[in-house]
């Protein structure tokens, strides 16, 4: 019979464990119950994103779309975005940021339920860019509210938290969706439209005693009269992460593409990709974000642009799933770097200012991106092949990388380096 454990025996195995449990707590504590809320209506939500990113997939299989047809859709789709970025972020220096992600909520549940009704071209293309107008609002509304919610000092975390949730739900979506969507397509417009009519509900039921949010004195008072179009720094940072999302967002385009054709994957696998990359994000995010804390931002989303670049630039060089179930760490690690970081950054810069207007051009960036995204990965795709494709990548996240050094350096050359962020944090 084997000898019990010593006392010395059993801590030394027992403290990696309470180190690991020790820095989850750290990273998870004292954030306002709100941003918890606000986190959760966003899980709800996400955890239906079935449909985009495999639109794709289905205007070429499903309704008689040409790649290069696919990618004006789904530059539709960023077309809508951007206004509904706009629009969004407009209503929420005039309403409560909660009544605007509630219109939005409902309204995109039902536009997902009429997009699986609809079978004409002219049609599919009108509905896709009515959706996103409604559906994008989502974004500055919870991001504004974010910023309302949580204290200066935690407000990069509360936004890792809030990708958390949305990656979370990114993890049982896509992966559901790709064995949904193996039997037939409309499930997953089903499925995308009741999931943001049950986020719209649970918005209602977590606010309707309370009120607005905590900070609803800060939701009533007048927008600031700094205009985000006249500070250059922060249009600077907008133009780059706009960039960073045209790379990043051939995952919704071109990527599920290349799966098929090149690596021959079914839409089961090709969901399980997507999962690996949320997996990842759900473990590992929240402790990075808080153990990188003190870094300057913009040169850690410098190198995660790198890594995000030659992530997705690894793929013409291999082949199997295995391969790509490979090269998912190293873009998913590029992600984690850059957003959180870049929203810290955005967060920390609105703060004070026309919050709205400030939160909702930065999503207008990513809405523009994913406008472009689209049309110019597929037609590269199509017109000079998967590898000509997946190297321009790889290079574009070297020149990011670079860009973002000497905007930093800048900064700090105008004074606006991480200490003064620091400072604004803390008013």
């Amino acid at each position: 019979m084997a000898a019990p454990l010593s006392r010395s025996a059993a801590q030394a195995i027992a403290s990696p464990f309470r180190a690991v449990g020790g820095a989850y707590g750290a990273a998870f504590s004292g954030l306002p119950r709100t941003v918890w809320l606000l986190a959760t209506v966003t899980l709800v939500n996400r955890s239906g994103t079935m449909v985009l990113p495999f639109l794709t997939l289905y205007l070429t299989e499903r309704r008689g779309f040409t790649p290069t047809g696919a990618g004006g859709v789904m530059a539709l789709y960023g077309c809508g975005a951007i206004a509904g970025a706009y629009l969004g972020g407009w209503l929420c220096d005039r309403l409560e940021a909660k009544r605007v992600m509630g219109g939005s909520l409902v309204l995109g549940g039902l536009g997902f339920l009429a997009l699986g009704a609809l079978r004409a071209k002219p049609a599919v293309a009108v509905g896709v860019f009515a959706l996103s107008l409604v559906g994008e609002a989502f974004r500055p509304a919870v991001s504004s509210a974010m910023v309302r919610a949580a204290p200066p000092a935690a407000r990069t975390r509360a936004y890792a938290m809030l990708r958390l949730a949305t990656n979370l739900g990114m993890m049982i979506g896509p992966v559901a969706a790709g064995f949904l969507a193996a039997r037939s397509y409309l499930w997953l417009f089903l499925a995308d439209g009741g999931t943001c009519l049950a986020a719209a509900l649970l918005l209602w039921l977590s606010f309707r005693e309370r009120g607005a949010a905590p900070a609803a004195a800060a939701e009533r008072r007048p927008a600031a009269a700094a205009s985000p179009w006249r500070d250059g720094p922060y249009l600077a940072v907008v133009g780059l992460a706009a960039l960073l999302s045209i790379v990043f967002f051939q995952l919704m385009s071109t990527y599920p593409l290349t799966l098929r054709a090149d690596y021959g994957l079914s839409e089961a696998y090709i969901g399980l990709s997507y999962g690996i990359n949320t997996l990842i994000i759900v473990l590992v995010e929240m402790l990075l974000v808080h153990g990188l804390r003190d870094r300057p931002p913009l040169r850690v989303a410098g190198l995660g642009a790198l890594l995000v670049g030659l992530g997705f630039g690894l793929l013409p060089w291999g082949s199997g799933y295995a391969f790509v179930a490979a090269t998912v760490p190293v873009w998913t690690l590029g992600e984690m770097l850059s957003f959180p970081m870049l929203q810290g950054w955005v967060a920390a810069r609105a703060a004070g200012r026309a919050e709205g207007r400030y939160l909702g051009l930065f999503t207008l960036a990513f809405a523009i991106a994913f406008m472009v995204a689209p049309l110019t990965g597929t037609w590269v795709y199509q017109h000079l092949g998967p590898r000509a494709l997946w190297s321009a990548v790889a290079v574009a996240g070297v020149l990011l990388c670079a860009a973002f050094q000497l905007l930093d350096r800048a900064l700090q050359s105008a004074g606006e380096n991480r200490t003064t962020l620091l400072r604004r944090k803390r008013q």
